[in-house]
């Protein structure tokens, strides 16, 4: 296992920089193995910690809706080049079929607007771009959810962790309960997806 996932993410943060942040969130937009990256809450500490000026605001936030953008988009043309043959793969540590369909389900039930929706919710936005592309959608609207989403996602997480990080400083030692609040309150669009589709069936 990679000795990072092992890292707090001030320390992980430290250790891979502003190119380290780029691709993580590059990843975790739209390459299918980047679905367990901790987007949300990495934004999060990533603005608490430019708060304490360990990094520049300035750079940080068009970086990574840069990379988030960018990331959708990759994820959009792996779709529309080799997407399908995922459906073929079998389980393994970077991949579940499971992540699939269930992203299956939410892009049908939204349409082009999933692609915006999905920006907000762990793992469904991994591999909604995917879909957009497997389904064939047209790259304009893709585009524009793309970068609306990427940057309210990128801008809104850095920003509440710089405000924060600003009005309450040295808040790095609550960073972990905090991650877990942000990671528990973007997991209950999966859950109220989850339970409207029950109530379907």
């Amino acid at each position: 296992m990679l000795p990072i996932i092992h890292m707090s993410l001030p320390a992980l943060i430290g250790s891979v920089g502003y190119a380290g942040l780029f691709f993580i969130i590059f990843a975790e937009s739209g390459l299918f193995f980047g679905f367990f990256f901790p987007g949300d809450s990495l934004l999060f500490t990533a603005g608490v910690l430019a708060a304490e000026g360990l990094l520049n605001i300035a750079i940080l936030v068009p970086l990574l809706a840069l990379a988030a953008i960018l990331g959708d988009s990759a994820g959009y043309w792996f779709g529309v080049h080799v997407g399908p043959t995922l459906f073929s793969r079998e389980d393994s540590f970077f991949f579940h079929k499971r992540h699939l369909e269930r992203t299956r389900d939410f892009y049908a039930s939204y349409g082009t607007r999933a692609v915006f929706l999905a920006r907000f919710i762990p793992i469904v936005r991994t591999f909604t771009p995917i879909f957009a592309g497997i389904g064939r959608m047209p790259y304009s609207p893709f585009l524009f959810y793309n970068v609306l989403g990427g940057i309210l996602w990128s801008a809104g997480f850095c920003a509440f962790g710089y405000f924060l990080g600003a009005a309450l400083p040295g808040s790095q030692g609550d960073l972990v309960w905090i991650s877990i609040g942000i990671i528990a309150l973007s997991l209950l669009p999966i859950l109220w997806q989850i339970r409207r589709t029950r109530e379907k069936n």
